[in-house]
């Protein structure tokens, strides 16, 4: 049995744990050498790199509908700090650094996130969501993924049904964030919109891209181990030169994931089965 965190022992310091985490997570960052983006652009760039459509409502997750509408809330509210933001060469982007402050005028709401094993409605949870569309974006780019990070469990079916497996990326303030570098020569934009229930995202560049992206699964495998179901997914890219035609296969790495809800038996048994995206945010240890 693992042992408890002094903060479950003692709820009452959660507040000041969280505090400390943050302070040290920025102050790692101002010291890091890094330049973050942090310049936007009102008018967009020419060039349509890639483009993605992301379902916000999902009516899987066996809670109260009110946490779906809380997520749009909220994702509208984090989307406004990155929607714009332009990425030079050299830079690098990282979540946090750009949506820390997004709820200084408007507050959040509670949406789902799992904490410390469990799914509960928790102030700005959903913000995943917009993280998970903004790593499948820059997978289909030349930028760098510096950080990123798997979700541990599972906890619904998510919305997302055509996605390959392990792509989502988690985010916690204080503990986990999405960083790109672009270490091109070319500037990239981020523009993020939204339908009544659809959050559509886009990179733009200045200049052309000459590679095209594919990112797939080699291989998805399953496994139980002391009662829990466990996804194995291996993430690939397809990189083609549009100029040549020559093509590259990049193994970038191997996600591995519980699956907390009931799937399909062929899945269960070893093979591939659907996968859509979950949209709780990460599971915050304190």
């Amino acid at each position: 049995m693992a042992r408890k965190r002094i903060t479950q022992i003692f709820p009452f310091l959660l507040p000041v744990r969280r505090w400390q985490r943050k302070k040290f997570f920025y102050l790692k960052m101002k010291f890091d050498g890094n330049r973050y983006a942090e310049r936007k652009e009102e008018v967009l760039f020419s060039k349509d790199i890639f483009s993605t459509v992301f379902p916000m409502l999902n009516t899987e997750s066996g809670f109260d509908i009110r946490y779906q509408r809380n997520k749009i809330h909220n994702l509208k509210l984090a989307a406004r700090t990155v929607n714009g933001i332009i990425i030079r060469p050299g830079e690098t982007f990282s979540f946090w650094q750009l949506v820390r402050y997004a709820d200084k005028d408007v507050p959040y709401k509670d949406g789902l996130a799992l904490v410390d094993g469990k799914i509960r409605g928790t102030y700005g949870g959903g913000l995943c969501l917009l993280s998970d569309m903004l790593f499948w974006m820059f997978l289909h780019t030349p930028m760098t993924v510096m950080e990123r990070h798997g979700h541990a469990s599972e906890a619904f079916p998510g919305t997302v049904k055509e996605l390959p497996c392990g792509v989502d990326a988690a985010v916690s303030e204080g503990w986990l964030d999405l960083k790109v570098r672009n270490g091109s020569e070319n500037v990239f934009q981020i523009v993020i919109g939204f339908d009544e229930h659809l959050m559509r995202g886009r990179i733009l560049a200045r200049d052309p891209v000459t590679t095209a992206y594919t990112v797939f699964n080699p291989s998805v495998s399953y496994e139980k181990r002391n009662g829990k179901l466990f996804q194995l997914a291996a993430v690939s890219r397809l990189e083609q030169d549009l100029e040549t035609g020559k093509k590259t296969e990049r193994k970038l790495y191997d996600n591995r994931c519980e699956i907390a809800y009931e799937i399909e038996q062929k899945a269960a048994g070893g093979k591939t089965g659907e996968h859509r995206l979950c949209c709780c945010d990460a599971d915050i240890t304190t």
